[in-house]
C-alpha cells in the first residue's frame, strides 16, 4: 500500500515480490541505512518521523507504555551522543532485524480513520420522493 503523508510514498511492497529488484536494491538500502547512521546512535527508522505532524502525534499517543518509554529512552541517549559528538559502543548500536516498523502500523490506521472522517464530514444527504 502506497501512500502520501509523513511515510511518504513507498514501492517497498512491489520490490520485496521482485526477485530481481530485491537483489538490486536490498545492498543499496543496506548501505543507505548505515550511512545514514540513526542506528549508530540507538534510533528506530520510525524515530526519524516528523513528531509535529498531528497524524503521527496521534500515532505516538497510541503506543504502549512501554513503546513510548523505550523510545524516550532512545532520544535520551541518542541525544547524549550528539552532545558528547560520538557514537554509541558497536555492540550497542540497533541491529537491522532490532530497526522494526513499530510506529507505521499506527499512522497508517490514523491516516485511514483522517480519511474514512473526511468521507463522513462530507457526505450529501438527497432525499428521494
Amino acid at each position: 500500500m502506497t501512500i502520501a503523508g509523513p511515510l511518504g510514498v513507498s514501492f517497498a511492497s512491489t520490490i520485496r515480490r521482485n526477485r530481481t529488484l530485491y537483489r538490486w536494491f536490498k545492498p543499496l538500502s543496506d548501505w543507505y541505512a548505515n550511512v545514514a547512521g540513526h542506528r549508530k546512535v540507538g534510533l528506530k527508522y520510525d524515530d526519524l518521523l516528523v513528531e509535529e505532524r498531528p497524524d503521527v502525534e496521534r500515532a505516538i499517543a497510541r503506543l504502549t507504555p512501554r513503546e513510548q518509554f523505550d523510545r524516550a529512552f532512545r532520544f535520551k541517549r541518542a541525544s547524549q551522543c550528539s552532545v558528547l559528538h560520538d557514537n554509541l559502543p558497536k555492540d550497542q548500536w540497533i541491529k537491522p532485524e532490532e530497526d522494526v516498523r513499530y510506529l507505521k502500523p499506527h499512522v497508517v490506521d490514523v491516516v485511514k480513520e483522517d480519511l474514512e472522517r473526511a468521507k463522513w464530514d462530507n457526505i450529501e444527504v438527497k432525499r428521494t420522493r
